[in-house]
């Protein structure tokens, strides 16, 4: 305005029109002036942004970005960053409205499109993982993750929580932790990663370093649902743990094999803890004799960790309370092997090896039908009820397989008859000579008091000849 005036004073009188004319150029040069320095202002802007990021400090990048499209809303290359700052965050819609932003400044950039098409790409990988989670293919569902998400937005912390639950649903649980930790070193107060990384050391049963990430987490926030959930789920299932153990090791076995039960139903996932449950119940259930379920509760056991040897040897002992001799000797044979050093194993299966022996050995007991515990009259009198049952001269028919019976009946008494023999027999020494005819001929007598008496014979070729007591034919008894 000074310039307009100066000029009107030199040529002395101007029409108003002109003096406008000359004031608008004049507030134009102003507002160009003012834009070229907003547009420069927006352009360091940029460039402070740039440095952001590539230092992977995205929150400052796009707080620079804003203040540069603040500046100067016209400068197309702040739109382009900050929509891929967005991109990298998995941002997806915000950064597709900035990528429209600059395709509006600057129409027709083919490089935009590109971005534009992996962007949609990786929204829907992302959509689809999730997808995929819940319907629980979670291999296929990490590929998507790994190969297009986290490859197109490497800084989307949603695809990398979603990949730790992932790796936790696969049971890769070392992978997790290291997942969990890239995140807690940018932000080491995050609760997800704090509750991720904490599930993954609890389904290692490192249940202390688990219950740290529990309690960090929950002294940032109290009131977290889950890590809440998690926190008290671990505490229960160490209390009734250690109240199964304490109760096995006072002797309180039945006690011991409840408690042990309700623990294992705390948590049917948790296999790294399941198999200790597991062999402590077997163990109690085979103090208790309870065989079959020792035997049950010893195979879960193994079919968690198959190289467990005490499993292996309980399930050995359980074998044996319920006469499984080979399959006591084949867990008691592989146990030996894989611990070779451990004694009580040794004197394990040197008991299978002799359950084994004397399974196949003749059993004295039931061929008479009596007990283990006997007495001596009580054998006396089976002897000779099935003495005269299976008499063959009683058995015409079948004199064959009669005469087979009596003389397995004679050899269980010539055995059991005989206090030394039948120590000896019960004390599994080899007595396959003793009994069938193994009293050399001679007579014994079954029916008296063992100092005399009436004498009883037996002979398997030719009957007694006369004889009141006789069965003719060839077999006789003589009182």
């Amino acid at each position: 305005m000074h310039a307009a005036a100066k000029t009107a004073r030199h040529v002395g009188f101007l029409s108003p029109v002109v003096v406008l004319f000359c004031l608008a150029s004049v507030f134009r040069s102003s507002l160009v002036a003012g834009q070229e320095t907003k547009g420069v202002e927006a352009k360091n802007l940029v460039k402070q942004a740039s440095e952001r990021i590539k230092l992977k400090q995205y929150g400052e990048a796009l707080d620079i970005l804003n203040a540069a499209i603040e500046a100067y809303s016209g400068l197309s290359e702040a739109y382009l960053q900050k929509a891929f700052v967005l991109r990298h965050l998995c941002r997806f819609e915000e950064s597709e409205n900035n990528y429209r932003k600059v395709l509006e400044l600057k129409s027709g950039t083919s490089s935009v499109e590109k971005e534009l098409s992996q962007l949609s790409q990786a929204k829907n990988a992302l959509d689809s993982a999730n997808n995929l989670l819940e319907s629980g293919d979670f291999s296929k569902a990490l590929e998507y993750i790994d190969k297009v998400v986290l490859i197109f937005s490497p800084g989307c912390l949603k695809a990398k929580l979603l990949k730790v639950k992932l790796l936790l649903a696969l049971k890769d649980y070392s992978s997790a932790i290291s997942e969990t930790g890239y995140i807690l070193k940018e932000d080491e107060n995050n609760l997800d990663a704090l509750l991720l990384r904490g599930s993954a050391y609890y389904y290692l049963a490192d249940h202390d370093i688990a219950s740290r990430h529990y309690q960090k987490g929950l002294r940032l926030d109290p009131e977290h649902g889950e890590l809440k959930k998690a926190y008290f789920a671990l505490k229960n299932l160490l209390k009734k743990t250690k109240i199964a153990e304490d109760n096995a090791e006072k002797g309180k076995l039945r006690a011991s094999v409840e408690d042990f039960k309700a623990a294992l139903t705390m948590d049917p996932n948790h296999t790294a803890h399941n198999v200790n449950l597991y062999l402590g119940l077997c163990k109690v259930l085979v103090k208790l004799g309870r065989g079959n379920d020792a035997v049950n509760t010893c195979t879960e056991a193994l079919n968690i960790d198959e190289e467990l040897v005490e499993a292996l040897t309980q399930r050995g002992e359980a074998k044996l309370i319920v006469e499984d001799w080979e399959g006591a000797l084949e867990d008691l044979k592989t146990a030996a092997e894989k611990s070779p050093e451990d004694r009580n194993i040794r004197e394990a299966l040197h008991r299978a090896e002799k359950a084994l022996k004397l399974s196949k050995r003749k059993d004295w007991y039931k061929i008479l039908g009596i007990s283990k515990t006997a007495s001596i009259a009580e054998i006396k009198r089976m002897y000779k009820k099935l003495a005269l049952q299976w008499h063959p001269d009683k058995n015409v028919e079948n004199r064959e397989e009669a005469a087979a019976k009596f003389q397995e009946i004679a050899a269980a008494y010539e055995v059991l008859g005989d206090d030394d023999k039948r120590a000896r027999y019960d004390r599994g020494e080899d007595l396959e000579n003793m009994g069938m005819g193994g009293g050399g001929g001679g007579g014994f007598n079954p029916f008296g008091d063992g100092s005399g008496g009436q004498q009883f014979t037996f002979q398997f070729e030719g009957g007694f000849p006369g004889g009141g007591g006789g069965f003719p034919g060839g077999f006789g008894f003589n009182f």
